[in-house]
């Protein structure tokens, strides 16, 4: 997994730099980087996992629900 860019005619550095940061991003190395700088245990990441995977099931059931109506006593 080797990232490369070349330099365009004409280009700057910090043009050049911007172009591989955004390539590291869309990746995802910089979140890796981010994710790995400290140690988690694995009970920690086990925890992290199942909740991402609650969210990931539960997200799509409340887009398809539709609005809750409030009763209305007469």
């Amino acid at each position: 997994m080797s990232i490369r860019v070349k330099a365009r005619s004409g280009e700057s550095v910090e043009g050049l730099m911007r172009r591989f940061k955004k390539l590291c991003e869309k990746e995802g190395l910089t979140k890796d980087i981010k994710r790995k700088e400290f140690y988690e245990k694995p009970s920690e990441r086990a925890r992290r996992d199942a909740r991402k995977s609650q969210v990931r099931r539960v997200k799509p059931e409340m887009g398809m629900m539709p609005p809750r109506r409030e009763k209305v006593e007469r």
